[in-house]
This record gives C-alpha cells, structure tokens and sequence, in this order.
C-alpha cells in the first residue's frame, strides 16, 4: 500500500511524515521545504506474527509494509504552475490513497500560507487544484478517443464515462462523487485521476487535544462533518507529538502514550484507517524459514492470494491449506491442528479471510 500526504505548507504535512517514518524529511517553518518527495517504508504492526515468530523461530520476519510519499506543500495555482507546480501532482497518481494533512491548532508563531486557521477553506484549495489537473487529462485524454473511436465503435463507451467525469469536475466536483461502475472505473484506470482516489482527512490538533478533547475542538468538528459527507476516513492526531513518540521505544513509548492518556499512536491510527478505506486484509505464511505477512484485498479468492507470493503459485494452484490464527495458536503446532481436523483443504473459490495461516499446494 502506498499512501502519498498531502496539504498546504506548514500545516504539520512533513513533521508527520518524519515522525512516521523516521525518514528525515526537511522540516521548517517556510512553504516547499520538501523539494523532492520523500519516501519512507513503515513496518504494519502485526502482534500476531510476533506470537508466530516465537512458535517458529523463524529465519526471516517479514511484515506487511506500507510506503508513504511526502508530497511537496500545495498552493493556490499548483496546477498552472504555482509555487512548485505540477511536477508533485504528477507524484500523486502513483499512489493508492491520498493522506490530506489539515491544520486544526491556533499557534501564532507558525504561520498558514492562508492567513488564518480555515480547514473546509484548506481542504477545497487542495481539492480544487486536483480537479484542475485531472480537468487537463481528461480533456486529452476525450481528445484522444475521439479520434481512436472512428476506428473502434466500443470506445464510444469510453467517451460517454470521459464526458460524464469532465461534467463533473467543471462543477468544482471531484471525481469520486459519481460512484461510477466497476466497468466504468476500467475505462479509466491508466488515467489515474486524482480525485477518484480515497482520502484519508488528518486533523492535525494540538497536543493537549490528542487524548479525545478534539472532539469539541470546532475545527476538527467542521473537517469531520465534511469527510462523513463525502465517505472518507478521518483520524486526529498530534505531529508535534507523534515527533516525540517516533524518538522513543519500547516501554519508554508505551509509558509516553500511557501518560496522554491514549491507546494508539497515529501511525497505528493511519494503518488502520488505510486498510480499512482500501478494504485490505492480511494472510499469514509461518514455518522455520520465515513468518511474513501478505496484504490482499477483502474478497480475494485463494489462487489470487497465492499469486502474491509468485506468479506460479497462482499459474498452477492445486489447492490451500488453511488454518486460522486463534486455533493454531490455541493447539500450540500444526500436527495438532491436523489432528483435531482443524487444517481444512480449500480450493479455488475459497474467499481469503484475516488472519489465515496457508500454505499453498500448486503444479507448473
């Protein structure tokens, strides 16, 4: 999964990133400190591969990993080339959800490129310079197939989703607000359209707001009325604490976290916003070589999951073994899960639930 962070200049956006991934992004009160997008690896925290690992001992631990890009502060005008332009746009479209970093705190000594604290004002500039680059690749890309179309009569379907997304997006509207079709979606998915993409609103609230008193935090109210109205995933968090978390380990941390009187930090937040906006799901492979976690899509069928982990698996699947976590976990070791019929045998329209431990039988 791959999540690109979004949101006008000092608005917490790169002390976020930083914190998530200790990656070292430049920080500094100024717009466009991040001149290039940075990119950072996080692990997805995962208990039940550490219970795996102690049952197995294995050689190699593996999670699931989420990438996070860094994406340059947007201003008015990004699209037509203001401040950095378009060349961040660009960087968007690669990824699968779109965090949008919005400051929620009052603090006089960092300033807003805005001139005051407005977050519904702060996400439509954003939106608005997305809709206006997706305006100019739609408006080639019907240029395109109407041409092509002469040739090929199917593509008069493409023209119709075209027509219908650039109604759309003359409107101040984005993309995602029509609920298009599955087959519609197909038409345009080499367009990569940045506001088809699923969003994630970060409320970035002061620290003595993060254990829950943000809720009456009229900012953060005005920002949630907003992403429940169009669908998308909302969390709060603290940048300025999640820096001085991501400086800490272990019991240290868990004390930290114990004293603000919180259950999570934002990175666990944002994984599980992440997985649960894109409909992810992990599956489990253990033994003595390695325990790794494999991320798939909720409604994956078994020979498709198998492909994650090669192509051949998928190319001559056979069948699965599967057992779930809690009751491997509950025997102690796979002959006593056997033993109880526990291991079941599944085939290829075996929908993949979290959680499963497989191994994958297959013949090329």
């Amino acid at each position: 999964m791959q999540l690109g962070i979004v949101g006008l200049p000092n608005v917490g956006k790169s002390t976020l990133f930083n914190a998530l991934t200790n990656a070292g992004a430049e920080s500094a009160n100024y717009p466009f400190c991040t001149i290039d997008p940075n990119v950072g690896v996080v692990a997805v925290p995962d208990a039940r591969l550490d219970v795996l690992a102690k049952m197995y001992n294995p050689e190699k631990y593996t999670p699931a990993v989420i990438e996070f890009v860094d994406i340059a502060g947007l201003v008015r005008g990004a699209s037509k080339g203001e401040g950095l332009g378009n060349k961040f746009l660009a960087n968007i479209r690669e990824v699968d959800a779109v965090v949008h970093v919005v400051r929620c705190f009052e603090n006089n000594d960092i300033i807003h490129v805005e001139g005051s604290i407005d977050p519904i004002r702060d996400v439509e500039t954003i939106n608005l310079e997305l809709i206006l680059s997706d305006l100019e690749i739609v408006e080639r890309a019907i240029e395109r197939t109407t041409k092509a179309a002469r040739a090929d009569k199917k593509l008069l379907e493409k023209l119709d989703v075209l027509a219908k997304i650039k109604t759309c997006l003359e409107e101040g509207k984005c993309a995602r607000s029509l609920d298009l079709s599955d087959d519609a979606l197909a038409w345009i998915e080499e367009s990569r359209l940045l506001t088809l993409k699923p969003i994630i609103y970060v409320a970035n609230v002061s620290e003595g707001e993060v254990a829950g008193e943000y809720e009456s935090n009229p900012f953060y109210q005005s920002l949630k009325a907003h992403a429940e109205s169009e669908g998308s995933g909302i969390i709060a968090v603290s940048a300025q604490i999640e820096a001085e978390l991501a400086e800490l380990e272990g019991e240290e941390k868990e004390s930290f976290l114990s004293d603000l009187g919180i259950q999570e930090s934002g990175l666990d937040k944002l994984i599980r916003a992440g997985y649960s906006l894109l409909g992810l799901i992990s599956f489990l492979t253990a033994g003595p070589k390695e325990v790794r976690a494999w991320t798939i899509t909720k409604g994956t069928k078994a020979p498709q999951a198998a492909g994650k982990i090669h192509t051949d698996f998928e190319r001559g699947f056979i069948r699965a073994e599967v057992v779930a976590f809690d009751d491997l976990v509950r025997e102690g070791d796979r002959n006593k899960v056997k033993e109880k019929g526990l291991l079941r045998s599944e085939g290829k329209e075996y929908v993949m639930k979290d959680g499963d431990i497989v191994e994958f039988l297959f013949n090329v």
